[in-house]
């Protein structure tokens, strides 16, 4: 393997599903070059006294021997395989481990639930970004893990013995789907969670996010159905009166239900409305990572001193030979006019600064295609590229004013964002379409000295030093392009000397 870029494997037998990550550490950061995905439920094979059955051990050895192939080339120390709940449970583990270690020519480490969600927490922090305190909320097929931290640190971390599989052989048996049947399993879930509630009340958290199936699953039946990726309790009742309509598992068919998720999709949603209703949460998003990235993070050397974002950055900078003095030009210039504006514009939420700065950097990797529409392949590159540390809302906005930093500007992209507000969208449109004509001569003496200030939301006024205009006439004429550019998202750019 190549030792400038090594390779490592992350394995995750989970009770519903085994995963195997493959990452390429490349400068700095990682690249994912490999995700295989199978569905084993191997907690379907417990009886009641937790014995794991011939058939699912079976099941469990065939994918093993899929993800065997790929492990070959890969060093033993560059390669991490856990089981979590359901092979914690299983009384005759021994049996399925001796022959699966075989398979895969490695060791197997059942982790304890603790531990498994210190590792769901580290997957999450890597690469959903942000320093704020996090709730991360993880349901699998056979526990829960229920993790609040900061930064990279997780503080309060359990683990339940409650999963959508689990759950879904106690409280849907024969497929039915009802009222009762939903009480049921949101009441015993709610139950358990009950003694741990104060704990996470008491510490508190800013943003709540969601680390497995069961919350992606919901999140494309809400985006399916028109209504935003934020998931919250009254979108969860919509969708469990849905399901309810139809009556069973086999006649589910909700609008953006995956068919590999329906199965489990009622079970899941049942154990997520209860710990909404428990810990008072008012909304949950999709977080960028989880079990497998935590082990992959927990090889890397060095990672955890790194800022996400900053990584995220860089590794576009290297990627695509972007050119690092002129990005950092135009941030630099995007956030002085970010600074002058944040009060009278309100731009101090949902990480506007952030998701500008990045904006600011990036806004040129489409020139790795072509001149020609550049900012519209930009747009397509960021669209089609995991960027660590950043939501799906931020990476949305981010996308929107990338595609929009010049010439002619397609004000739907910037209209059609979720979370963030269109007036927040087009107002750091302005600014980074400022900060790019600024820089246009991509020298630091050659930047004008400028003030900027809000007349009203749309109204904005750049003023030069006296004569600068006249001196650059070519820049004059870019700015008075702009004027008229601008107005297609109804904002007003007056320039004075």
């Amino acid at each position: 393997m190549n030792e400038t870029n090594p390779v490592y494997a992350a394995i995750d037998l989970g009770s519903n599903s085994f995963h195997m990550l493959l990452i390429r550490s490349v400068g700095g950061s990682v690249q994912t070059i490999g995700k295989i995905k199978r569905k084993v439920r191997l907690a379907s094979g417990l009886d009641e006294d937790n014995n794991l059955s011939q058939e699912a051990m079976a099941r469990g050895w065939d994918c093993l021997s899929l993800f065997a192939e790929r492990l070959q080339d890969i060093p033993i120390t560059q390669v991490r395989i856990v089981g979590t709940a359901t092979l914690r449970l299983a009384t005759n583990v021994t049996v399925f481990l001796e022959k699966a270690e075989k398979i895969l020519g490695h060791k197997i480490n059942i982790i304890s639930g603790e531990d498994e969600a210190r590792l769901i927490y580290i997957g999450v922090a890597h690469t959903s970004g942000s320093a704020k305190t996090k709730l991360v909320i993880d349901i699998g097929g056979a526990s829960t893990e229920l993790v609040v931290g900061q930064g990279f640190d997780p503080i309060v971390v359990n683990s339940l013995n409650i999963g959508c599989v689990t759950y879904l052989k106690r409280y849907f048996k024969n497929d039915v789907i009802s009222n009762d049947n939903f009480s049921a399993a949101i009441s015993h879930a709610k139950s358990l969670i009950a003694p741990l509630a104060l704990s996470y009340l008491t510490h508190g958290w800013q943003a709540c996010l969601g680390a497995s199936g069961t919350p992606q699953a919901i999140q494309e039946c809400l985006t399916a159905q028109g209504f935003s990726e934020l998931i919250t309790l009254e979108k969860m009742h919509m969708l469990m009166q849905q399901a309810i309509e139809c009556s069973s598992i086999d006649n589910l068919t909700i609008a953006g239900l995956a068919e590999e998720r329906r199965v489990v999709f009622v079970s899941g949603l049942a154990i997520l409305i209860a710990i909404f209703e428990s810990l008072k949460i008012n909304y949950l998003v999709i977080a960028g990572g989880a079990l497998r990235e935590g082990l992959i993070y927990g090889m890397l050397p060095c990672q955890q001193n790194l800022n996400i974002r900053s990584r995220t950055a860089d590794s576009f900078i290297q990627r695509y030979q972007l050119d690092s003095a002129h990005a950092h030009r135009v941030k630099d210039t995007a956030l002085a006019l970010f600074k002058q504006l944040k009060s009278a514009w309100n731009l101090n939420q949902h990480d506007a600064k952030a998701v500008l700065s990045l904006a600011a950097i990036v806004h040129e990797v489409g020139f790795a295609i072509d001149f020609k529409y550049a900012n519209k392949h930009s747009a397509y590159i960021l669209n089609n590229t995991a960027i660590p540390g950043f939501s799906l809302a931020q990476r949305k906005l981010l996308i929107a004013l990338v595609g929009n930093c010049r010439a002619d500007i397609t004000p739907i992209e910037i209209q059609n964002q979720t979370m963030t507000s269109p007036l927040l969208a087009a107002q750091l449109t302005c600014i980074l379409r400022l900060a790019v004509l600024l820089t246009m001569r991509r020298r630091d003496e050659a930047l004008p000295k400028v003030t900027i200030t809000a007349l009203t939301e749309h109204d904005v006024q750049l003023q030069f030093e006296a004569h600068w205009l006249a001196e650059h006439p070519l820049m004059a004429s870019e700015f008075e392009q702009e004027i008229q550019h601008l107005k297609i998202i109804d904002f007003n750019l007056t320039l004075t000397a």
